[in-house]
């Protein structure tokens, strides 16, 4: 499979094969020296959750686990599960999904592209949004509601590409989607454990929402000091669910260094959005973090992004806020935060901060 891109098309790049080809990187591809820092030499060394002490429901076991789940959370905001119950096979089958996906005629995918204010759509290089810094990969994201019928996905599918693609296709994104879904429920229970608050609250809270499944690609790259497949963002969203082939790539900054995350065919990483932070009253942080791209291999992730319904009120539980605490955030509609996100910034690790002024901003004008 290779990334494609030829020229312009309604003012946006397009991916073609002779990128590859090309002697030097597209200037739009091109990011600049202060994002380009050097690629990370040590580990992050998260912690790994085994989340069969929590099935089992081993009280000594879980709060070890609940400790370590804390300590990360506080300081970046990443760990890793293992025992999730998410069959081998089906995360075989959603990465082998993506050379159905990708491997379409790019006038195909173009149809299929996602559109602002849209949760679904295909991507290249984010293009549809930017113009400059832009991410050497291709992408596909399906919007999976909890309380969506059996087949939602698959009709998404569908309606993007029709007789195009196989209903195969969209059957095993429903499934790994049903599948994450299930996973974020645990995550959640755990998140919630480690917070001390009542074990059910976040899964409660995130019960009527869903999640944005999100199919990334990133081709093999001849100019890869040159450019990245991910620029240094958060995640705006609540919660992620990621498992990222052998590949590597994904760094975390920490005080001022990058630090690798180990993939782990058994593990999915876990890491908090600024959705979350701002549910904590900061207490979780939202860290920093990139996809660095390889001059050798392509690499593949599968993410899940776990939303609150779009109408749902983002504050701290009162029992996380000690009675003079202060508040970090005031109450907003996640509705607010994904429009800030789609239509006015671009995700970085000021995004809670600038939503904040913003927020305030658009009030003021209201009033």
């Amino acid at each position: 499979m290779a990334m494609e891109t030829r020229k312009y098309e309604n003012g946006m790049m397009v991916f073609d094969t002779s990128f590859l080809k090309q002697k030097k990187t597209p200037s739009e591809f091109v990011w600049s020296s202060d994002y380009l820092t050097e690629a990370a030499n040590e580990d992050l060394n998260e912690p790994l959750i085994d989340l069969n002490d929590f099935a089992k429901g081993d009280k000594e076991a879980m709060a070890r686990a609940c400790e370590l789940v804390k300590k990360a959370c506080v300081k970046h905001g990443f760990f890793q599960v293992t025992n999730h119950g998410v069959d081998p096979l089906l995360i075989e089958a959603a990465y082998n999904e993506m050379s159905s996906i990708f491997g379409l005629p790019v006038d195909v995918k173009l149809k299929a592209k996602r559109q602002l204010y849209s949760l679904q759509g295909y991507s290249g290089g984010h293009a549809v949004r930017w113009s400059t810094n832009l991410q050497w990969k291709e992408a596909y994201d399906c919007e999976y509601s909890n309380q969506g019928s059996d087949s939602h996905i698959v009709e998404q599918f569908k309606s993007a590409f029709g007789d195009k693609l196989d209903k195969h296709t969209g059957e095993v994104y429903q499934r790994y989607c049903d599948a994450m879904k299930g996973l974020s429920e645990v995550i959640m229970e755990v998140l919630a454990m480690s917070l001390g608050v009542g074990r059910l609250y976040f899964k409660e809270y995130f019960k009527n929402g869903g999640g944005i499944m999100k199919c990334n690609f990133y081709p093999r790259c001849d100019f890869s000091n040159l450019t990245l497949g991910s620029g240094p963002h958060s995640d705006p969203t609540g919660v992620t669910i990621l498992h990222q082939d052998q590949v590597g790539g994904l760094e975390v900054s920490i005080d001022n260094k990058w630090l690798a995350v180990t993939p782990r065919p058994e593990a999915f990483v876990i890491n908090i959005g600024d959705t979350f932070q701002a549910l904590t009253n900061g207490k979780y942080k939202s860290c920093l973090h990139r996809a660095l791209v390889s001059r050798e291999k392509e690499r593949r992730s599968l993410a899940y992004f776990i939303i609150p319904n779009k109408d749902k009120t983002v504050k701290p539980p009162e029992e996380l806020l000690g009675e003079k605490e202060e508040r970090q955030y005031p109450d907003f509609k996640w509705s607010d935060l994904f429009t800030f996100i789609q239509g006015h910034y671009r995700p970085d690790n000021h995004t809670l901060h600038n939503f904040v002024q913003w927020l305030h901003s658009s009030k003021s004008n209201n009033d």
